[in-house]
């Protein structure tokens, strides 16, 4: 009998407990490999200073909030007994240290997304260490800059970044060869529906106001965050008409950004609400008719070509999205389903021309989707440019 090939895919799903657009970014690929015939585990790392009750307050990792999550969204995707939660070098859940690193050595490769792991002897007992950079900016300029070298000691380099080494693209490549992918989306998880007849349904979307990581200032620039690009187009309900709404992760100590969006007619939600676990996200970007994407600064002022897995799950759910231009003229088609913009009244126009003719930018949007994005073309041409096949 012929052994089925396995992946092992590293990423943080529990430390993020409660953020279903960040879940689904791990989901797409777990599930989407599977869809392949690959046998996929997933080592998830989470920081004991990060462990909460479901009210906020500090509990052991054992006792957490982040573990249930973890481990719901494990089972109900399929990959009990096919996962591992690490923690200061030990496993805290699903498999022992011992059956990860069998399970590792047994893979064909170890996908480290963002170089979260940097667990030596797991590393090692891989066959081949492959970094997925999908936040791209941050890790080569960190590296450029010696701050931080999450690329170091692995053999292969991926980029959602589609145009890294291209003219116009300020992106260092740190002298590596960086094979380009998109995000995958898993179709049949999310699949087209249109809305309810006479809906007044929303242009939305989830953000992250600050992120994780502070601006980079590099070779005499400074390159920012989603916050210093939505200031920019915080006029854009009352140019606009409509409703625009955001599930803003927003820190309280930003109260005069809070009050900007109020008086600019954004509406505000709360993200645990909208977006507290893959299935309320999911409901949530079917319960819109369009997507506003504003990037993050890195991604806009780079001209990375970046295209995010939020935008995707917009896209195959039959929602057009009005998308900051990260540089997408030469890598995606434009006009049905995807609009670009690079101001505030090219953004309004945008919304204003999706209303006129909905119907035909939601059709656009899901063919968009299924052409360019399916998880079992993008991960099949990845295998094959990484030599998995």
């Amino acid at each position: 009998m012929t052994r089925r090939k396995s992946l092992t895919i590293v990423g943080t799903i529990a430390q993020h407990a409660g953020r279903g657009g960040h879940t689904w970014a791990f989901l797409q690929y777990l599930v989407g490999f599977q869809k392949l015939g690959w046998d996929v585990l997933f080592l998830d790392r989470i920081e004991p200073d990060t462990c909460m009750t479901e009210t906020g307050q500090p509990a052991p990792v054992q006792h957490s909030w982040n573990l249930r999550y973890l481990e719901r969204v494990m089972h109900c995707f399929g990959l009990d007994g096919h996962y591992a939660l690490l923690s200061k070098g030990a496993s805290v859940a699903g498999l022992s240290r011992p059956q990860v690193l069998k399970r590792v050595a047994e893979s064909a490769a170890l996908i480290n997304v963002m170089g979260v792991l940097d667990d030596h002897e797991i590393l090692q007992a891989a066959q081949a260490r492959i970094f997925l950079d999908i936040d791209p900016g941050f890790p080569q300029m960190w590296r450029e800059l010696a701050l931080r070298d999450a690329l170091a000691g692995h053999d292969a380099y991926v980029t959602i970044a589609e145009n890294i080494g291209k003219a116009g693209c300020t992106i260092p490549t740190c002298g590596l060869d960086w094979i380009t992918t998109r995000q995958p989306i898993v179709l049949d998880e999310w699949p087209a529906c249109g809305l309810a007849a006479g809906s007044e349904a929303p242009i939305t979307t989830v953000a992250s106001w600050r992120g994780a990581y502070p601006p980079v200032g590099f070779q005499g620039r400074m390159y920012g965050l989603r916050a210093h690009e939505f200031r920019r187009f915080a006029t854009l309900p009352s140019l606009a008409g409509g409703r625009f709404e955001v599930a803003l992760d927003i820190h309280p100590a930003d109260v005069k950004d809070v009050q900007l969006l109020f008086d600019s007619g954004w509406w505000l939600v709360e993200p645990r609400r909208a977006a507290g676990d893959p299935w309320c996200y999911r409901d949530y970007i079917r319960s819109s008719s369009a997507e506003l994407m504003v990037s993050k600064g890195m991604y806009v002022q780079t001209r990375s070509g970046r295209f995010g897995h939020r935008s995707v799950c917009y896209l195959a759910s039959g929602r057009p999205v009005i998308a900051q231009d990260t540089g997408l003229d030469d890598l995606l088609p434009q006009g049905a389903g995807l609009l670009t913009f690079t101001t505030v009244e090219e953004a309004a126009d945008a919304a204003c021309a999706i209303e006129r003719d909905y119907d035909r930018h939601a059709r656009g949007a899901r063919r968009l989707a299924e052409n360019y994005f399916d998880s079992s073309d993008v991960l099949t041409s990845l295998t094959h440019k990484l030599h998995l096949h």
